[in-house]
């Protein structure tokens, strides 16, 4: 069976519909032309690359809060689709179970897109998510995770961290934030989306310089807490990158197929809820 018919879960990607869902009047970026990506779109491509669930990841760029989006095409999706949300700190808990019911099954924190002060003193949220079981997904990158760590260290939350960790490639694996990454694995605190090479690889495709960090998070973590996201539409792509590749870039980095199978399908069912 070809990479392409195994079936997959897309971890990572967004959709942008301004035409039915106009971008927030005053959003710090505008996605436009090739980042636009409609559920018509989306279908299209998981029908092309054997993608049968995907959880959707609200894009800070464009709609920030405004969930609505991504709420209608999980509704929509017989679930096929779960979200990931983003939400004012102040939530209340019965706004939380409310997104629950709908697909959303965490919250994102964007530490590049709004910096870790934005995220400072957000306990009361975390203790939100850890009552009803929902993830906290944060992305951050080089040394951020090290600010936020005391954060996340005096809550029980479950965490979901996106691609890789985003590591500082010229620091090399044995910088102290890549360690404490590492550290999250080993001691079952978090799960992880390998995705996203291009955020951190000083090369071009296939971004080899990511690998020795891929493998190093995949021993730490198991392959069980470790899942495939395409991070598509690509929102500010330092390069042009396409579904197929990154599909085939997997596939070196994994070429035993049941690897691929927990790396594409099994651990996302499990952690998620997905109908197998």
């Amino acid at each position: 069976m070809s990479v392409f018919d195994e079936p997959k879960i897309d971890c990572h990607c967004h959709l942008l519909d301004p035409a039915r869902y106009p971008y927030a009047a005053d959003t710090p970026y505008r996605p436009a032309g090739g980042e636009i990506a409609t559920i018509a779109q989306m279908n299209g491509v998981f029908a092309a690359y054997g993608v049968h669930r995907a959880v959707l990841v609200q894009p800070n760029s464009g709609y920030g809060g405004d969930n609505r989006c991504m709420l209608a095409a999980i509704a929509g999706s017989a679930g096929r689709f779960k979200g990931v949300a983003v939400v004012p700190h102040d939530i209340s808990l019965d706004g939380l179970a409310s997104l629950k019911g709908q697909g959303i099954v965490g919250v994102a924190f964007n530490l590049p897109f709004y910096s870790l002060a934005h995220y400072l003193g957000t306990e009361a949220l975390l203790a939100k998510l850890t009552e009803l079981d929902m993830f906290l997904q944060l992305q951050f990158h080089e040394d951020q995770l090290l600010g936020i760590l005391p954060l996340i260290e005096q809550s029980k939350v479950r965490l979901l961290i996106d691609h890789c960790g985003r590591p500082d490639i010229t620091a090399g694996p044995g910088a102290a934030a890549f360690q404490a990454l590492l550290a999250l694995g080993r001691d079952g605190r978090a799960s992880i989306k390998l995705s996203g090479h291009s955020k951190f690889s000083r090369d071009s495709y296939p971004f080899a310089d990511t690998w020795p960090f891929v493998r190093a998070i995949v021993e730490a973590y198991g392959l069980d807490a470790c899942m495939w996201g395409s991070d598509w539409p690509f929102l500010r792509a330092p390069e042009r990158l396409d579904y197929g590749p990154l599909l085939t870039l997997a596939e070196t980095l994994f070429p035993d197929a049941g690897d691929r199978r927990t790396l594409f399908y099994g651990t996302a069912s499990r952690l998620f809820g997905f109908d197998v």
